[in-house]
């Protein structure tokens, strides 16, 4: 086959294969302008006619095998999007799968199909659907009338901001009821006490929904909107710098203006694809943000998958603030961050903020008695340090298997794994930016394999490749994805 590279230098196109499909010669253009080795093009060697009507039949038999869930959602008229919340259209299928119940591993839907799930709510289920443990602090609350918006402390609570001081090594903790209200209440303590505007976040983060983070560099090395941003309450340049991850001289440049309250990262990219970091990139990016008086942030939301402690405790690392959510609550709504001693006591020195009424850090039901006893249930009897042994394992040979048929198949793709979560890409290497991993997507590519699993009761995070294994996904689940990972590859390649 024609190197695409090559190609693009000498016609300015993207060669043979990609001539004839739109949406392939962007993507390709996009990892030259990215300066990207020609063996990521993992996209190109696919047949892509085969690959249309492929995706076509598995979306068919999709729509045959689910009748109550096109039902229920051609009833669901008094839904903006026919969802509870929007996301939920990205489907393979075309329309959601309706849950009727999730336990462990498994979800069953409302036509009867039962489900392995790697998916697990993209990461709020990492502990399982329905912990036992957590279950039974829940009810054993409600039972005895313990109250669900009292507005009051629990001893729980202390609880909880113990075992994330001693996970996390930071030492004082508040709680919010998403990681996106926690990272938004966290910028604000952070702007409060340096007395600068702006927030620096890597392009292609993920940190909910916060203003500040949809940013990314564009395709001249500019600090662009995010595309699809929607209702910016301004130019998102205006609040924040971006620099791409696993880029310090990057970093540097945008912090040496001086004005950046704070760099709000994950420790390893994750909801743009696993991109983990180059040998001293962490360390280094303390070091510039302890040179230029700026903050430093964990979101570990996603990287808590890294250990009990997350990527901060597994790789050492010694941010100010971290911010955390979903999983710590076993499905129920929860959100924390937590505060460095020196940070911590120069809040409280300040007279002049409201941290009691109308400061703008915090909520009615934040901290309530439901959310805190889950988290405790959770992090006391469930996501303990020999799960997530458990787990990291069962991902290892996840993992090991992906790229044992990757390989067995010649396939330019590659594999990435932090902890329990596990990815894989069409491309090889994987990704070091945020922005090269954008790059490198294939939507149509992506949806065939997530339609392909599926159909047989495999599901995988709607929003790209990833697998997350909680305490209750065994060998057999993952070999199950492997037998038909293979099998659809075969039908894609031969």
């Amino acid at each position: 086959m024609q190197d695409p590279v090559d190609d693009v230098g000498r016609h300015g196109t993207v060669g043979l294969v990609a001539a004839d499909h739109p949406a392939l010669t962007d993507n390709i253009l996009k990892l030259h302008r990215h300066k990207v080795p020609p063996r990521w093009y993992g996209a190109a060697m696919i047949d892509r006619e085969r690959l249309s009507d492929l995706l076509a039949r598995e979306r068919a038999a999709f729509v045959a095998t689910h009748p109550r869930s096109a039902d229920a959602y051609a009833a669901a008229g008094s839904l903006f999007g026919r969802v509870p919340m929007t996301w939920m259209n990205k489907t393979a299928g075309g329309f959601p799968v309706y849950a009727a119940g999730a336990r462990g591993a498994r979800v069953t839907d409302v036509d009867g199909h039962g489900y392995v799930d790697f998916c697990l709510g993209d990461t709020a289920a990492m502990a399982g659907h329905s912990p036992a443990p957590v279950v039974e602090a829940v009810t054993a609350r409600l039972a005895a009338g313990g109250g669900l918006a009292t507005m009051l402390p629990t001893e729980d609570a202390a609880w909880v901001g113990a075992e994330l001081a001693r996970r996390f090594g930071v030492p004082r903790w508040s709680f919010a009821l998403t990681a996106t209200d926690a990272n938004r209440w966290a910028i604000r303590l952070l702007r409060a006490v340096t007395g600068r505007p702006r927030i620096l976040v890597n392009s292609y983060c993920y940190h909910g929904s916060v203003d500040e983070s949809l940013i990314v560099v564009g395709p001249d090395g500019d600090s662009v909107s995010r595309p699809g941003n929607v209702g910016a309450p301004c130019d998102v340049t205006t609040t924040s710098r971006v620099a791409e991850y696993n880029d310090l001289a990057g970093l540097e440049r945008e912090l040496a203006h001086g004005d950046v309250a704070a760099v709000l990262m994950e420790p390893a990219l994750t909801n743009i694809g696993i991109v983990l970091p180059s040998p001293g990139y962490l360390a280094g990016v303390r070091e510039l943000t302890r040179r230029y008086g700026s903050y430093l942030v964990n979101d570990e939301t996603h990287t808590f998958s890294a250990g009990p402690g997350g990527a901060t405790a597994a790789w050492g690392l010694e941010p100010d603030v971290v911010t955390i959510g979903k999983a710590i609550g076993g499905g129920v709504p929860i959100g924390a961050y937590g505060l460095s001693a020196p940070l911590a006591d120069l809040l409280s020195g300040r007279d002049d903020l409201d941290l009691v009424d109308m400061g703008g850090v915090g909520g009615t039901l934040a901290g309530n008695p439901l959310s805190v006893t889950a988290a405790r249930a959770t992090l006391e009897h469930v996501l303990t340090a020999p799960a997530f042994d458990g787990m990291t394992s069962v991902a290892t040979a996840f993992a090991n298997g992906v790229q044992e048929v990757i390989d067995r198949f010649g396939l330019p793709w590659s594999v990435a794994q932090l902890g329990a979560r596990v990815e894989y890409r069409f491309c090889d290497p994987a990704p070091t930016s945020g922005g090269a991993s954008a790059a490198a997507a294939d939507g149509e590519l992506e949806d065939f394999l997530h339609a392909y699993l599926l159909n047989r009761g495999v599901l995988l995070t709607p929003f790209h490749n990833m697998a997350l294994m909680c305490p209750e996904t065994t060998l057999a689940d993952v070999a199950t994805h492997h037998e038909l990972f293979a099998a659809a590859v075969t039908e894609l390649v031969g």
